[in-house]
């Protein structure tokens, strides 16, 4: 829990926490000075452009961020998981969507798989140069009629010699149309929409360079998330070397379902970042914004709107911190990532919404922090599971739970496997 006055500079706060040493703190530092020296001055110019430039992944790499949670025998940094859940803060903390979403999708999805489940060869060709900053990478899951349905996937990936043929489209690809490489989720088995599992145990991840003949990539415009350099990718009998499979075959479900959890839990963390930095942006706006003569801040319809929003986010932090301190220790918190992502995004709406009306015309205006934040903080609602589908897990969850045991985060004894 923080340990604040409100009226402490931001820069002089203590943070006092069960889950971060002195050396997170330093680290923290290091990332904000990074993000405000060489990244936040450029970031507009970026979303108008709708894409990151590639002399920034390099300077990423350069620091050691793109594979931080990476052990070192896969060229990653080999940090604990806090040491994530502050680059992951600090990056919301910029309120960029699209920033956000591009990094953390190639440094914590796309290539979590290759790290988690890819063999040597694979390590070495695709996930050293993403941690390097070399490459880039993007995660190819949705389709236009499948999301957080993964039983309904129907881009196929057939056998032949040495290679497997795939074809299929794929929307909504962060990074889709800078990415060097797409780890793609492919029916390899079983059929799409086949009732039970048969659905589900016949997916495979394959590794496909995005320049292979038959790949095509079209930019897509979304709402926010501007710099994330969106995209459809479609592929047209394109030929996958079979060296590029991700573990075993057919087992394609199972390691989504474990990178899911990670996903969730960086796409609140990112929220959370997100969340402090407007709550801080709405605070000297208050306190600066004078109507019939005091501040807004002396108010008290705007200063119990802040109280509010403030208590939430409090809530949030330990959620998320809890849940990721439940991560690190090797259980797998299905409901608690879900409680997480559903948690703080929906409250990232309410305050980007509540942050807009209390800042009136002057929020409106499109090119506004405030305007972005709230086009942003909607597609972190939907991205990684809708709000609807996180509500069902945790729902289902809880009621399979005996009756009488307590629910919700830090209610199984200490020992008890994660849900799976």
């Amino acid at each position: 829990m923080n340990s604040r006055s409100a009226d402490t500079p931001e820069e002089e706060r203590i943070v006092k926490s069960p889950y971060f040493t002195a050396d997170h703190e330093v680290f923290r530092a290091e990332v904000r000075a990074f993000l405000a020296d060489e990244v936040l001055p450029h970031a507009a110019r970026w979303e108008r452009e709708g894409g990151l430039p590639r002399e920034l992944w390099k300077r990423f790499g350069q620091r050691g961020y793109l594979g931080l949670l990476h052990p070192r025998d896969a060229g990653g940094g080999g940090r604990d998981l806090f040491t994530s859940v502050v680059f992951l803060e600090e990056l919301g903390r910029t309120g960029f969507g699209g920033l956000r979403a591009a990094v953390s999708v190639h440094a914590y999805m796309a290539t979590h798989y290759l790290a988690a489940a890819g063999g040597r060869e694979l390590r070495h060709r695709y996930l050293a140069p993403a941690v390097r900053g070399d490459s880039v990478a993007a995660l190819a899951i949705t389709e236009p009629a499948a999301g957080a349905d993964l039983a309904g996937l129907a881009t196929t990936a057939t056998r032949d010699g040495d290679h497997y043929v795939v074809n299929g489209t794929k929307t909504m690809v962060s990074n889709g149309m800078v990415a060097d490489f797409a780890v793609v989720a492919v029916r390899t088995g079983g059929a799409a929409g086949d009732p039970g599992r048969a659905g589900m145990t016949g997916l495979s991840l394959l590794v496909a360079d995005t320049n292979l003949p038959g790949i095509g990539r079209e930019p897509v415009r979304t709402l926010g998330w501007r710099s994330a350099g969106t995209a459809t990718v479609t592929y047209d009998d394109v030929r996958v070397p079979a060296d590029r499979l991700i573990g075993r075959l057919d087992s394609g479900f199972y390691y989504l379902m474990r990178g899911l959890q990670l996903e969730r839990l960086a796409a609140a963390t990112l929220a959370l970042g997100g969340i402090e930095r407007s709550l801080d942006d709405l605070r000297g706006f208050l306190r600066g914004r004078r109507v019939a003569g005091d501040v807004l801040a002396g108010k008290q319809a705007p200063v119990h709107r802040v109280a509010d929003l403030a208590t939430e986010l409090a809530a949030a932090r330990q959620l998320v911190h809890h849940t990721a301190w439940l991560y690190g220790e090797g259980e797998l918190p299905a409901a608690e990532c879900s409680m997480a992502k559903l948690y703080t995004t929906e409250l990232a709406c309410r305050l980007a919404d509540a942050s807009l009306q209390l800042h009136g015309s002057h929020g409106y205006l499109e090119e506004s922090d405030v305007a972005r934040a709230h086009r942003d903080a909607r597609a972190a609602t939907i991205a990684a599971g809708p709000s609807e589908v996180m509500r069902d897990l945790i729902g289902r969850d809880v009621l399979r739970g005996p009756a009488g045991e307590g629910t919700g985060p830090g209610t199984r004894p200490a020992g008890t496997p994660g849900h799976r």
